[in-house]
This record gives structure tokens, C-alpha cells and sequence, in this order.
């Protein structure tokens, strides 16, 4: 037994008309809008009022000339703790390398273990190490030449011994003095390069 369907009211029927059918006109996508705007950046300035266009302006006085020029202190500080990090990293983990490879493990399993254990022993120690010392090196080298206001050798070697200094403090008078002494003669060389090398 079927059902027939009932017609459905006219008021339920509603009848969409296109936005050309309601407005009277074409609907304007924001391409269009954007693409009648003709505006340089001369006429965008004008309307803000900025004015002239502004150059960024390079002070090339305070820069150290030679093959490693420098703005100062901080200058110092990054590059020369970040490239002192990387140099002691790759020290560390050649001497690994080559220590891991002199072991004497019949099995290669067990070789390459004792070579990454090496590694990562070595390289990462050294490198912190080396890290910390010219981040402090830097620093004091930064405060001497402040108070004494003028960047020379003497600062360098006395910011070498005194880092050496604070650096080995906890292992006993003997082992400070000896790191005090290595480290100043280590900034006494690295001076005495530049100065050769590189002329300043």
C-alpha cells in the first residue's frame, strides 16, 4: 500500500536569485578593486608623511681593520668563543677518533662502540672546555681594556693568565698557576700571529 506524496506548500519554496539578479550589477572580487589602485612607494610615503626614504648608515670607524675585523668586545665574544667551541670539538673528537681505532677489540661491533665512546668522550669535553676559557678570556680582556682604554697586547696576556687562573682555581694553587701560565702564553702566541699575520 503506497502513500502518495504531498506537493510541497508554495510558501516552503524559496527561490535564490544570483548577486547580478539582486544588486543590478556584476559582484567586484577584491582582485579587481586591488588592481584599479596604482600607488608607488614615493606616493605611500607622501600620504603617511615619512618623507625621504631612509638609508641604513654603516659606522666603519669602530671596526679593527685586518683579515679578521671586529666592532669590539662582543664581536670578540661570539666569533671568537664559537670558532675556539668548534676548534676543540674537532680536536677532541680526532683524538677520540684515533684512540678508538688504536684499542685492540678482535670484534668490529665492538670496535666502532669503543670509537663512538672515544668520540664523544673526547670531543665534547675538550670542546666545552675551550669554549669556556675564550668566553671568559673574552670577557676580561673586554673589562681591561675598558679600564684601561686602549686594546693591547698586555691586556691579552693578563686576561689569558687570569682566566687560567679561575679556570683550574679548584684543583689547587699548583694546577692554577700552571693553567695561568699556559693560557697567557697561548694569548701571548695568538697576539703575536695576528700582529704577524694579519697586521694589527
Amino acid at each position: 500500500m503506497g502513500f502518495a506524496k504531498d506537493a510541497p506548500n508554495s510558501h516552503d519554496e524559496r527561490t535564490y536569485q544570483s548577486p547580478t539578479d539582486q544588486f543590478g550589477q556584476d559582484p567586484v572580487a577584491v582582485s579587481d578593486f586591488l588592481g584599479r589602485v596604482n600607488l608607488n612607494s614615493a606616493q605611500i610615503r607622501e600620504i603617511a608623511g615619512l618623507g625621504a626614504v631612509d638609508y641604513i648608515k654603516f659606522d666603519e670607524q669602530g671596526i679593527t681593520p685586518g683579515a679578521l675585523p671586529s666592532r669590539g668586545v662582543m664581536d670578540d665574544l661570539c666569533y671568537g668563543t664559537g670558532t675556539t667551541y668548534l676548534a676543540g670539538l674537532t680536536f677532541g673528537g680526532t683524538w677520540g677518533l684515533i684512540e678508538g681505532f688504536r684499542g685492540h677489540t678482535p670484534n668490529f661491533k665492538l670496535r666502532i662502540n669503543t670509537v663512538l665512546n672515544s668520540v664523544t668522550r673526547r670531543g665534547p669535553y675538550i670542546g666545552n672546555s675551550c669554549g669556556i676559557l675564550a668566553m671568559g678570556y673574552n670577557t676580561i680582556n673586554g673589562i681591561i681594556s675598558n679600564m684601561r682604554g686602549r686594546h693591547d697586547a698586555v691586556n691579552n696576556v693578563a686576561s689569558g693568565a687570569l682566566i687560567g687562573a679561575i679556570f683550574k682555581s679548584t684543583a689547587g694553587i699548583k694546577a692554577a698557576t700552571t693553567a695561568s701560565v699556559i693560557c697567557a702564553g697561548a694569548a701571548g702566541t695568538w697576539t703575536a700571529l695576528k700582529q704577524y699575520f694579519f697586521k694589527y
